[in-house]
């Protein structure tokens, strides 16, 4: 039995941090999009800062004004933008992000964004800023990337310790794509098939091989950053095995060192002196955990595929011409039918833990062109495409249409990087 389960005198107790996965079970098909674009200078190409006249800061804050946006704040510093349940936040590097409610149908998640998009690009073309769809900077590289001025960035690029932590942070942009879960074991399901899932999408849509003006070498330079930035946070959260519970996602998190804590408007940092089940037990300089620290602690492991009050699937570069639409509407073709799912896991499911894990390496130097037992990954995500093709084409949506660009790209034998 884990310690903090048995203890009965924590300020937090073990079940608290259970009932944060148990809660987000619910009856709803909906499908989320979080979609990171590099703002570049039109003229240079060169990534934008935060500060100056024509930075990003000012940008928000004019964009705010004429669209009816609402700011957030860092401090002093605007930091993103909310309007109902929809936010602009800005990543470390100023990488823009929009993070949209969640939507039953793919198109309404399309509509949204060129919604956002139309009422932005006119001030974006008055400041000579474009959004690229790239998973890495192709010119600037972070040592001309200023982290933009909140809190807990600073603290994070001080604490993460991997060789491509910086590049990660500053210079790196990705789609993550949300699902819900019904039940406990909908969600260990869903949760397994993701994970074995993963190096497969990350390899369809790798675009990331240009970053500092050259041919790096690898078809995603952003998937080889992540597999250096924190090896305790980052890869797979469990090894996916039969039988896994939320208990054993929750276990492994409090295992995980700690980076700061809020506390009265300011950052504490921990600096991975103490993990989560550590600092529930002991405190920390006169602080004890509460809910809040298990959300921010939850937040800040960033594994391939995490729990949420959703399941969130992380590891694919930002790309555009269509395709980021066919990454929602792939997971939503396999998570939300039974049949699409069994027919992924055996295909899948005969894998080892050590090949798909090894695999993960291979994909970002490779793409689709890496091979798993001698087969082509290319010809594997056929197969996963297809099968979310033919799902989405029964449910009588009309959404398979937004699958056709990965199908045309595979059927090519290419990736977005080979462009």
């Amino acid at each position: 039995m884990n310690y903090c389960e048995s203890k009965t005198n924590c300020h937090l107790e073990y079940n608290q941090l259970l009932e944060e996965f148990i809660l987000g079970c619910k009856p709803t098909q909906k499908i989320g999009m979080e979609y990171e674009r590099i703002p570049v200078n039109k003229l240079t190409g060169e990534v934008v800062s935060y500060y100056g006249e024509y930075g990003m800061c000012e940008l928000l804050r004019e964009f705010a004004r004429e669209d009816n946006w609402d700011y957030i704040l860092d401090d002093v510093n605007i930091i993103g933008l909310k309007k109902l349940h929809d936010t602009i936040t800005l990543e470390p590097g100023c990488q823009f992000e929009l993070s949209l409610e969640p939507q039953e149908c793919i198109q309404d998640i399309k509509n949204k964004i060129e919604l956002i998009d139309s009422a932005l690009f006119p001030i974006m073309e008055k400041f000579g800023i474009e959004l690229i769809n790239k998973g890495v900077s192709p010119k600037t590289t972070y040592r001309n990337i200023k982290l933009i001025p909140k809190r807990r960035y600073a603290i994070m690029a001080n604490y993460l310790w991997g060789i491509l932590s910086d590049v990660m942070m500053r210079e790196t942009a990705g789609i993550q794509v949300g699902i819900d879960y019904k039940s406990e074991e909908d969600a260990i399901r869903k949760f397994n098939l993701a994970n074995l899932i993963m190096p497969f999408a990350t390899a369809m849509y790798s675009n990331s091989k240009i970053r500092g003006g050259v041919n790096t070498g690898y078809k995603s330079f952003r998937a080889l950053a992540w597999l250096n930035t924190d090896n305790e946070r980052c890869g797979f959260a469990t090894q996916f095995t039969d039988g896994m519970t939320f208990r054993d996602y929750v276990n492994k998190l409090l295992d995980v060192p700690m980076i700061f804590i809020n506390r009265d408007n300011r950052t504490v940092s921990l600096n991975g002196r103490l993990t989560f089940k550590q600092f529930m037990e002991k405190g920390y300089e006169g602080f004890e955990a509460n809910i809040d620290d298990w959300k921010l602690h939850s937040n800040l492991y960033f594994p391939e595929v995490r729990f949420r009050n959703f399941i969130e699937i992380r590891n694919h570069d930002c790309v555009g011409d269509g395709l980021q639409y066919s990454i929602p509407a792939f997971y939503k073709g396999i998570m939300y039918n039974s049949d699409a799912m069994y027919e992924v896991e055996e295909i899948l499911g005969k894998y080892f833990y050590s090949e798909i894990n090894e695999l993960r390496y291979n994909v970002s130097r490779y793409g689709i062109h890496s091979t798993i037992r001698g087969v082509k990954v290319r010809d594997i995500c056929k197969k996963l495409v297809e099968i979310s093709y033919q799902s989405l084409k029964n449910q009588c949506f009309d959404e398979e249409k937004f699958m056709q660009p990965i199908i045309d790209l595979l059927e090519k034998n290419k990736m977005p990087a080979d462009f």
